[in-house]
Parts: structure tokens; sequence; C-alpha cells
């Protein structure tokens, strides 16, 4: 019995995703307006095909791991991220996710393009679920981090893409979020602030924050996750050690470019 008492606590599922896919309806013939749409649609007219961004996904994470999502473009990443947050819901199959989830999926998401970064600030926290006391609370060290103070009464639409990432990855990590999801946005930012940022998930990562990350370079991936998935064309090629999953990929895409190269040659 002490020795049953003393056994290591399990980690706990906070993300579970069983046989999960997304499935979109693509027009099938080219319609000129909105009118034209309308019509044929009542009329049953238009055809669709089917086109499954994702199939038959099964991944569980457990608290406080790191996961690196890689594959070519349009190979389901920025998909899956969506599942997991609630912005799409699965055709098929389940999604279980547990705890807050601070989401860095769409570069500006959330923001109001006509108002000023500092009311920005206010709008984005309570979207996270913070409220206004908690905000003023946490402004200096948003801005801080952000390194934004000569810009805040600006509105964000005069922000370059790299500002409004700062903004956002200030805001999204101004607490601990259970979960944490980068998805590229940190790719437009300067080599000194993406350092910066490396080392906050870093922090993040050691309190338990569990991290879901997709960047198309190698070194962040590396650096940050323990653990991969690879996707292509909507489902799961490889999973595992993330040195051993990126090897494949890379080993893949070098040899599709041997290929393409060969054929353009001949």
């Amino acid at each position: 019995m002490e020795q049953t008492a003393n056994r290591p606590k399990r980690a706990e599922t906070v993300i579970r995703i069983r046989n999960a896919s997304v499935r979109f309806n693509i027009a099938g013939e080219k319609v000129d307006n909105l009118k034209e749409y309308f019509v044929k649609l009542v009329k049953r007219e238009l055809r669709f095909k089917e086109f499954y961004a994702l199939r038959d996904v099964n991944l569980t994470i457990k608290k406080g791991e790191s996961w690196a999502l890689i594959g070519s473009n349009g190979a389901g990443k920025s998909t899956l991220l969506k599942l997991i947050c609630g912005i799409l819901t699965p055709y098929k199959g389940s999604v279980q996710v547990t705890g807050s989830i601070a989401p860095l999926i769409e570069l500006g998401a959330g923001f109001d393009p006509n108002l000023t970064a500092k009311e920005n600030i206010f709008i984005n926290g309570a979207v996270l679920g913070h409220n206004r006391k908690f905000m003023r609370e946490q402004y200096e060290k948003i801005v801080d981090f952000a390194e934004l103070w000569d810009f805040m009464d600006l509105p964000i639409k005069n922000y370059s893409s790299g500002m409004r990432a700062r903004l956002g990855f200030a805001i999204a990590t101004v607490v601990d979020p259970d979960i944490l999801i980068v998805d590229e946005v940190l790719a437009v930012g300067d080599a000194a602030f993406q350092k910066k940022c490396r080392a906050r998930i870093r922090e993040l990562l050691d309190h338990g924050t569990t991290l879901l990350f997709v960047s198309h370079s190698k070194a962040p991936v590396m650096e940050l996750c323990e653990h991969a998935v690879w996707l292509d064309h909507g489902e799961i090629k490889k999973i595992g050690a993330t040195k051993h999953v990126y090897w494949a990929y890379e080993h893949e895409q070098e040899e599709s470019a041997v290929s393409i190269g060969a054929r353009q040659r001949s």
C-alpha cells in the first residue's frame, strides 16, 4: 500500500483528439456573383465537392508537454489548431480540451483596427477572459514586454505586422495559460524580439504550460518542442520525438526537391 501511495502522479491529459475529421464543401463550378450563387442554391443546381482538411486525426497531449506541428503549407496544421481552440468543430470524431487557451493563431485576430493599441489591450484581454481591473494592473507589464510605449495611442491599422505580433504575444502571455498555441506569428518579429518570446515560452513551460507550436523554421522547433506531429494532406504521417519526426520530414522534402529538379532537367 505504501508503494502505491508513493508512485509518481501521472501527467494530466489536456488535449484528447479521437478520429477527428474536418470537411469542407467546395463549389464544383464557377459562380460569377452572389445572386447567381443563391439562385443555383435554391434550384439545387450547385454542385459541391468534398475536401477534407483533416482526416481521422488521433492525438493525446499531456499537461506541460511541448509539441511542434510540422508539414508543408496546406497540410492541415492551422486547421488542427483551430479545432483545438474550438473555432472549428469536427465533421466527425471528438475533441476534448481541459484548461485555458491563449491562442496566437492569426496575426491581429481580436484587434479592432480602428481603435488604438491601448484600447485594444483591454478588448483583447476581455476576449481572453480577463476583466478591466486585471488588465489595468497588467497594462505596464504588457507594454514593457511589447516595447511599444511610443505607439500606444496609434490605431492598430497603422501598426506593422511585427508590432501587432509583439502586442498580441504580450497580451496572450501576461498570465501563465494552461495551453499556449503559437502559429507562425513570431516569424514576423525582429531577431531580438523572437529571442525574447522564446525565453518567455520556456518560462511558461517551466511553470507547466502546454505548448503547441507551428513554425517553418527548424531552430525554434528544435529548441522549444520535445514532441512533433508531421501532417501531410490532413493526415498524421509521423508522430514522436521532435528530432526523429523533423529528420523524416526534411528527408522527404530533400528527396522531393531532387525529384522535381530531375524532371525539370529531363
